[in-house]
């Protein structure tokens, strides 16, 4: 199967309000822009550089997602393109991207990052820390948070999977102003759309195993 016929069985299974990231890291442009030419747009990448890289050889109506851990001094070399930034952990890249945003003259849209998984390698915040942040978040003008994203533990228990989706889900739908519930990646989306997600992270599934 190729990356134009998995990305047709993918997009014909999913419900019609779920949005489909192809998670292109480590991925060749070549296989990206096939991608491009059976309809996809939006991408996510977990390293700024590459990211950036890409985003000069590709065209410009794609929407970039920055899916990985953000360090605030590698902001600015995004700031000019990036569409959403997923991962916001922390009022201190909150900041810096508003920063960086005005400085560019652009919104950038920005999901908060909750810690649901039971790991500890996970980053996010504390579902607690939520209400001081989105305060903060209101008087930056260059950034709008337009939801959640969650990554649930590594496991093979589903039942654990579920829940945690499931907490997120409930923190979610308590916020009027959300509109994106960032959840489910290759091994997990069926289980995240079943709670609620509204957009799911997906790159095995539509390019192969990941290249290292």
């Amino acid at each position: 199967m190729g990356i134009r016929e998995n990305l047709k069985r993918l997009k014909e299974d999913l419900p019609q309000q779920v949005e489909l990231i192809a998670v292109s890291k480590t991925k060749p442009i070549s296989d990206l822009l096939e991608a491009y030419d059976a309809g996809q747009r939006a991408f996510g990448e977990n390293k700024i550089q590459e990211m950036v890289t890409k985003w000069e050889q590709m065209p410009k109506d794609i929407q970039w997602h920055m899916i990985g851990h953000v360090q605030s001094n590698k902001v600015k070399y995004m700031a000019p393109f990036v569409h959403t930034i997923h991962a916001v952990d922390s009022i201190k890249l909150l900041k810096e991207i508003q920063k960086q945003a005005a400085r560019n003259e652009r919104i950038i849209n920005c999901l908060i990052q909750i810690r649901i998984a039971k790991e500890e390698t996970k980053f996010g915040l504390d579902a607690s820390e939520l209400d001081s942040l989105l305060s903060q978040g209101k008087e930056m003008p260059n950034i709008v948070i337009k939801g959640l994203m969650g990554m649930a533990t590594f496991t093979e228990d589903q039942s654990q999977i579920r829940s945690e989706f499931k907490n997120l889900a409930d923190l979610y739908r308590k916020y009027s102003s959300f509109e994106v519930l960032s959840m489910g990646m290759s091994g997990d989306y069926d289980i995240a759309i079943e709670e609620g997600s509204t957009s799911i992270r997906v790159g095995s599934k539509i390019f192969g195993e990941r290249n290292y």
